[in-house]
């Protein structure tokens, strides 16, 4: 499975010059850098709109320009909701929140990561291979605190601002990650809990290549029994459609096999060889982390490898910059 090609899987029609990667008639992605939100509602519905996920870093304007863009000028969603808190996935959340004044939903068990009460534990550089694996000892685990603006998912799986969904606890990847699935059309927003690129690569993350559906972000999983058991979950639920955190929307015979394999060979295909959480992993309650295994120590050759593949990754950027500015 890993070794398939792009060419061998069928892919949804990707991404539209204005941005947007369609998923079904009232859903379309958005990638901000390294990590994709949803846009869930038809245009001109009575029920409105609900925003999934908010992106990497200050992207704010950027997410309520395609708002508008979509759903014409000062248009504002009836809430946001939250897959889980990991930094790539609520980057404009706080600000979003205030500017539309409206609420956020998550998962109870991803509370305390959302209120300022518990920080996520490390994240495992050893695990996965790969730039973006190496590099994750920097990213970002501190709590944020929404405050009282941050209301729970039911226990029953209803998602209030979105009849006809419902919210599927999908936890390993963090304690209260949530996936969404619609029975009617089997559309499904998986988050994190599965990818369709191999993320722990900086190539890639960047590029979106290979496409096929994979695991969790690896650096970022601190409990693979649970994500294991997500994926089989998932499966189950023989979604038509697969829309995720990281790569692109997927559909069709490929997608679906590639769903199947990995939730009956996740052992081999799935589970990392090694790594900090792949033996032990991160235990957490209602109150955040009770307890981190302790690390193995950080790939040092590797972790300098990442800087200087990242370094010259972004000298050429910046080279190609100049000569499309030195050209026009």
């Amino acid at each position: 499975m890993a070794e398939m090609t792009l060419e061998s899987t069928e892919r949804s029609p990707g991404q539209r010059a204005d941005g947007a990667m369609p998923v079904a008639h009232d859903v379309a992605g958005l990638r901000v850098l390294i990590a994709n939100l949803y846009f869930v509602g038809a245009p001109g519905s009575p029920h409105g709109w609900v925003l999934v996920d908010t992106g990497v870093g200050p992207c704010a304007d950027m997410i309520t320009r395609a708002a508008e863009e979509r759903f014409g000028p000062g248009a504002r969603p009836t809430a946001i909701l939250l897959t889980h808190g990991h930094f790539d996935h609520v980057g404009a959340v706080q600000t979003l929140a205030e500017r539309w004044d409206v609420p956020v939903y998550a998962h109870e068990m991803e509370l305390p990561y959302l209120t300022g009460r518990s920080d996520y534990p490390p994240a495992d550089p050893t695990v996965g291979g790969g730039a973006m694996a190496w590099l994750s000892f920097m990213y970002p685990r501190r709590a944020i605190n929404l405050d009282a603006r941050v209301v729970p998912l039911p226990a029953d799986g209803s998602v209030p601002p979105l009849p006809g969904w419902r919210a599927v606890h999908t936890h390993g990847h963090t304690p209260g990650h949530v996936s969404l699935f619609r029975e009617s059309d089997r559309v499904l927003i998986a988050g994190d809990a599965v990818v369709t690129t191999h993320q722990e690569s900086a190539i890639s993350a960047l590029t979106q290549s290979p496409q096929e559906v994979w695991r969790p972000p690896a650096y970022m999983t601190t409990n693979w029994i649970n994500a294991r058991r997500s994926v089989v979950e998932l499966a189950a639920l023989n979604p038509s459609v697969i829309a995720t955190g990281h790569g692109q929307p997927m559909r069709g015979a490929a997608m679906e096999q590639q769903l199947q394999t990995l939730a009956y060979d996740f052992l081999r295909i799935g589970l990392p060889a090694r790594g900090r959480y792949v033996r032990e992993p991160a235990i957490a309650d209602e109150n955040g982390i009770e307890f981190v295994p302790s690390a193995a120590g950080p790939p040092i050759p590797k972790i300098v490898a990442g800087l200087a593949l990242a370094a010259a990754g972004y000298a050429l950027w910046s080279r190609m910059r100049r000569g499309e500015t030195a050209g026009s």
